[in-house]
């Protein structure tokens, strides 16, 4: 039996969407008029490294067994799906129609999977021993997700990476670090099904890239019964991707590591170590090592400092989520301090600037 699902969003969730099309399931994405016509017209198209292959495997929309639509946030019953991936930025919840459509996704109980670096806050909920109200700061609006059931929300760790080209059309995905997606059950077994037939079908995938082979392709789906196996973004975000912001400006994500080593380890560490303290399996967290030697080939500035560069006003704030996590648990990390009271600054700045 196909799948409906529905993804919020149309850039990052098209690499999701590619990989559970190949299942025969239908796809409806929410995202922007230009995206969505032109999504409807052509499809989407996501290019795909392969190791030992010269050039990317092109994944076309239109080819594969699925079907895939796109349109606005007017109109949209989340009764009609069997599951919701959230695949916007955080801030965007709180956009008009965006906001309505996400709480009727909450009011329908239909399963909820969000792929964002940002844990929406019911699934903060679900962790034993956290205060969830004073982790609210970290969120451009908590109240967006009131009505979720916690149990009905999961999180799927973005660790893929991957890019718009900025010369092309807003329909191509360009994959530079073809890592798993790695999601959390639901409470409900009903629920985890879905996620686990999902997780058969990409499994399965043996794709033809035009010379008659069928190979293998990178980017599985992998399901945990543990809450905590999609936190292991955390330590890589805060070590990395928020270190990209300067005083002044951005840097990659491997100068951000590389350049100053031993404070990239102590902030991954920390946040590892946080991780485990909410009761994570240090065996389910990637080591600092494996880490670095990824973050050699991050040859661009994480999302998170283009935008502060482009005059956001509000980002995702997964280093302040860490941060107040840690003071419930009395402890703290000077640079982690640091950076974070960096990026209130700069976002401070856009507000004033814009105002």
């Amino acid at each position: 039996m196909a799948y409906n699902i529905l993804i919020l969003g149309a850039a990052y969730g098209s690499l999701l969407a590619s990989k559970m099309l190949f299942g025969g399931n239908r796809i409806h994405h929410v995202c922007l008029p230009a995206e969505a016509d032109l999504i409807n017209a052509e499809g989407f198209i996501v290019r795909l490294p392969v190791r030992g292959r010269k050039d990317p495997v092109i994944l076309d929309s239109r080819k594969l067994p699925g079907k895939v639509t796109a349109g606005g946030a007017a109109g949209v019953n989340p009764a009609d799906y069997d599951l919701v991936g959230l695949a916007m930025q955080e801030p965007q919840y709180r956009s008009p129609g965006v906001r309505e459509l996400l709480d009727a996704v909450a009011k329908s109980r239909v399963p909820c999977m969000s792929i964002m670096n940002m844990p929406p806050l019911p699934y903060m909920k679900r962790i034993p021993g956290l205060n969830a109200d004073s982790l609210k700061p970290a969120y451009t609006d908590p109240s967006v997700w009131d009505n979720f059931d916690p149990g009905k929300l999961s999180l799927c760790s973005p660790d893929p990476q991957a890019i718009r080209p900025p010369d092309e059309k807003a329909n191509v995905l360009q994959v530079t670090l073809p890592t798993n997606f790695k999601v959390a059950k639901f409470d409900d077994d009903k629920d985890t099904a879905i996620l686990r037939k999902l997780e058969s079908e990409i499994d399965s995938i043996r794709f033809d890239p035009g010379d008659g082979t069928k190979i293998e392709l990178p980017v599985k789906l992998r399901v945990y019964d543990s809450l905590f196996v999609p936190l292991a973004k955390w330590a890589m975000l805060l070590a990395g991707n928020y270190r990209c912001v300067t005083t002044d400006g951005m840097r990659t994500a491997q100068e951000a590591v590389h350049s100053d080593i031993e404070t990239s380890r102590a902030v991954y560490n920390f946040v590892n170590d946080l991780v485990v303290k909410l009761g994570a399996n240090p065996n389910d967290l990637v080591p600092f090592e494996k880490y670095a030697a990824a973050a050699q080939s991050l040859s661009r500035p994480a999302s998170a400092a283009r935008a502060l560069n482009n005059g956001a006003q509000f980002i995702e704030r997964a280093d302040k989520l860490v941060q107040l996590i840690a003071k419930q648990k009395g402890l703290s990390l000077p640079a982690i301090d640091a950076q974070v009271a960096l990026v209130d600054q700069r976002l401070e700045a856009n507000r004033k600037k814009a105002a």
